[in-house]
């Protein structure tokens, strides 16, 4: 059986805000001004340095993208809140078919 690593794990805090600004080609004030508008929080190890999963990093260069195409950080915020809104509402769509079909 093989032992499963934690980069593995799309959501473990693996990376360091210096390594993530390095691959995303953006400077690390960007990617904490990102933090401190809640559009992107990453999870903080033992001693308060960011750390952030490959999920996060996904969710950055949609943020980037949008920044890019003119978009407010506040005006990304919102965007990812309703994609969260609709993802939610999708699976309890799908919870409540799956209800009705067993019933």
């Amino acid at each position: 059986m093989m032992v499963r690593l934690p980069f593995d794990d799309e959501h473990a805090p693996l990376y360091s805000v210096g390594q993530v600004a390095d691959m995303l080609h953006v400077e690390q004030a960007f990617l904490r001004r990102l933090d401190e508008h809640d559009v992107v929080r990453p999870a903080r190890s033992g001693g308060g340095q960011r750390r952030y999963t490959r999920h996060e990093i996904g969710d950055l260069q949609n943020a980037i993208q949008l920044v890019g195409e003119g978009m407010t950080l506040v005006a990304v915020r919102r965007i990812f809140e309703l994609q969260h809104q609709v993802r939610e509402l999708q699976e309890e769509l799908a919870r409540e078919r799956a209800t009705r079909r067993e019933g």
